[in-house]
Order: structure tokens, then sequence, then C-alpha cells
């Protein structure tokens, strides 16, 4: 067991010490128990790692709001434990952990196993939606349903006692981490990237998964270089704990047989891992040998300011949604594409991506505004930016009141029937 600051995570070891090292990583809404049942045959061969999400199983509440942010926290917790290489097995979340550590440290991860995992988990609203029923009724409704998601009706129905230990260990999770874990999915997608994976890696899936099934791991599979496909019968989402036999037997199979060494094996020396050719590229000299060829700096001169239209696309998904921005740039034409442009860069690649005030802060405003000129349309749109931003109804409700003293009853009345029709929309529980 640990202790834990707020740049590292609770974990625990199981196994030999002298043993190389295997990590299993837990899914959203799980603990590190969810591996239970695979501890006793893996670590007669590894020394097993085991790590808590933020907030999950009692760990501390430090929300984390993206994979990147996790994984460089998963990262500083093995250094201080001076491990260097490892094995690693991720379900769901923990998948997308893997991804972006095989990804941005390849040399650390000596093999890899991606379980009920995605390169794009979903899409960014269904995300952001259940982030906004978290923070407006608690985990409690995400809990009831957690079973249906994770276990096949079958194993729900013979197994009550792991039943109810699912749904109790979401209650129990903290919320503001949970809803931050929603975000990092949100946002994470690495589909453009696969084929740079170099790690052996393992994709395995219960064959009744409904959330990431094997569709999406057939994505992995075709996408990754070096990659195998295991759909286990019988399973769905947290295959680990539904199908535990299974589960370890691959595991063990492809830990044992696809273990990429850290040196190269005729020579003994260390590999290093690559250089991203942004940075350095490799040429051959006139006697034949390599020589490193750094990139040339670009001249100040071609420095300008960078066009904000990206950055503006971007916020302005992560604040309407994806479904409500792919409506209105499917309806641009060539008389209306001009304005969208304008927009995007204008309002949400300068205004809204400016760190003044913050996006809360920022939807209050906006609120406002919307009431005092009567733009009702746009007000529903930005209700539901606000509640994704992180505002709940009793806050929403308050700047309507505020707006209400200054902006008039009749815009306030209009404003509060549209407003409690798209809260009810957006904070009621999906059964």
């Amino acid at each position: 067991m640990s202790e834990t600051p707020p740049d590292t995570l609770q974990y625990r070891f199981d196994g030999p010490e002298e043993a190389p090292v295997l990590i299993l990583a837990p899914s959203l809404g799980t603990t590190w128990h969810m591996w239970d049942r695979q501890i006793p045959e893996l670590t007669k061969q590894w020394r097993v790692f085991r790590f808590d999400l933020p907030g999950h199983g009692g760990a501390p509440a430090y929300p984390a709001g993206s994979v990147g942010e996790l994984t460089a926290r998963l990262l500083a917790t093995l250094e201080g434990l001076g491990v260097q290489r490892f094995g690693y097995a991720g379900c769901a979340f923990g998948g997308a952990i893997g991804l972006e550590l095989a990804l941005r440290h390849p040399e650390r991860v000596a093999s890899l196993a991606l379980i009920a995992a995605s390169p794009r988990f979903g899409t960014a609203d269904e995300f952001r939606q259940r982030g906004v029923v978290v923070r407006t009724n608690g985990l409690d409704p995400i809990a009831r349903t957690s079973p249906d998601r994770w276990f096949t009706s079958g194993f729900a129905a013979a197994q009550p006692a792991i039943t109810e230990w699912a749904v109790q260990m979401v209650r129990t999770t903290d919320p503001g981490c949970y809803i931050a874990a929603c975000e990092a999915l949100a946002s994470f997608d690495v589909r453009a990237e696969l084929g740079r994976l170099g790690v052996p890696t393992l994709v395995l899936v219960g064959s009744d998964d409904q959330v990431t099934g094997p569709a999406e791991a057939r994505t992995l599979v075709a996408g990754v270089p070096d990659a195998r496909l295991a759909v286990v019968p019988g399973a769905s989402h947290l295959v680990p704990v539904e199908q535990p036999a299974a589960v370890t037997d691959l595991l063990v199979r492809h830990f044992s047989t696809a273990w990429q060494p850290g040196f190269e094996q005729t020579t003994g020396q260390t590999v290093l891992p690559a250089v991203p050719d942004q940075a350095v590229r490799a040429v051959v000299g006139p006697q034949g040998g390599p020589v490193a060829e750094i990139a040339a700096a670009v001249p100040p001169q071609a420095q300008g300011r960078p066009d904000p239209y990206e950055t503006g696309i971007k916020v302005r998904r992560e604040v309407l949604g994806d479904a409500h921005v792919d409506q209105v740039l499917a309806q641009t034409d060539d008389f209306s594409g001009d304005f969208q442009e304008f927009v995007t860069r204008s309002a949400w690649g300068e205004v809204w991506d400016r760190p003044g005030l913050d996006r809360r802060t920022r939807s209050c405003v906006t609120l406002t505004a919307l009431v005092a000129g009567g733009h009702l349309e746009d007000l529903a749109v930005h209700t539901r930016a606000a509640l994704r931003n992180g505002l709940t109804p009793g806050e929403i409700k308050e700047v309507l009141l505020q707006a209400a003293v200054y902006c008039g009853l009749p815009a306030a009345n209009s404003a509060f029937r549209v407003a409690q029709q798209v809260v009810r929309e957006e904070t009621t529980p999906q059964e």
C-alpha cells in the first residue's frame, strides 16, 4: 500500500520482488480489486503492480482531466519506486492509459494488453453528458446501472454478490474525480496514431460487450502493427471479473511469449527510444557513418501569429458538443461559410480561449447576455454548454434570477422556460 501525494497514484504490489513488473490497470468506476482473481496465477511469474484512479477505492481525490495527466502520474509513481520497464494490461480506461504509454513512452513498455479498450471511447458528447448527470444527481444513477453495462444479464442474475459489489464500488467513488475522468475520455482520441505503436499487443474483448465491443477491438487490431485479437465468449465489458480464468490464461500466454526485451539480444546494448522525426533526422555521411542532423529552426520572421481556427474549433466542440457543431457545419454553404469561420476564429479561438476567465464564468456572462438580448435559441444551446462547463442547475437558476433583476421579468420568464426544458433533458439519467 502507499501514501499518495497529488502527483502520484495509490498503488500496491503483489508477488516476488525480483520478478519483472506487470501492471494491471482498472476501468473507470472500479478499483484494483477488479483484478483479484488474476493475482494468484500472475504472481507466479511477475511482480504485479496495481493502482487506483484518483478518488476511486479510497484513493485521495485529486482529479485529473486528461489521460496524459494520469499517465504522467503513473510514471511519476513508478519512477519513485525505481520501476523503469514493465508489462502493462489495462481494462477500458486503463487501456487508454496503456495506449498513451505505448505511444509516448515505448521504451518503458515491454508488452501490452488492451482489454475492453478503444482508440476513441464513444463520443465526447456522451462523456460530457455523463459528467452533467453526475454533477446534478451524484453517482447513484450511474452506480445502479453499472451492472447492465459491465456484465451479461445471466452473470448479473447468478452472481448477486458481485453485482452489489460493482454498484457499491461506483457509489463510493468521488464524484469530482469521476467527472474529471469523463472529461479525460471525452478528449481521448489516438485513432490516427495507432500505426506508430510498436509494442507487442494483445487486444482482448468480451463477445457480448456493448460498451467497447468486438468492433472497437477490431479497429485496434487493424491499426496496431503487432496486435493479436482474443474474443472471450460469454463476457461483457468487465471481462476480467466475469471470465477470470479465461482472461488469466490469455494474459499469461501473451506476456510469457511477447515480452519485448529492453536491450538488443546480440550485443547486450540498451535500445534507445526512437527520436521524433521533427526533432532529429539521421542521414548517412560521406564515410557511410550515421550523422545526426538537427532540423533547422524556423526563422524568426516566419513565426507569425498562429491561426486561431484549430484552437477555436476544438474549444467550440468542447463547450457546445460535437453533435451541435457537426449540425451547424453540415448546414454551412458558400453563403454562410465565411461567417462560420469568423465565429470559430474570433469567438471561440480568441475570446473563449483567453486565460482571463474560466469557462464557468464565461458561461455565466453568456447566459446573461443572451437573456438580455432575447436570443432564446442560443440560450438553449448555451444552457447545455453551461452544464458541460461545470455549472449546476442551481447555479444556472441563480444566473437567471440575477438576470431577471437587470434584464427584466418578461425576458427572464422566457429564459426560465427554455432553460428548464434543457436542464430536464440533460440531467435525467438514461436508463
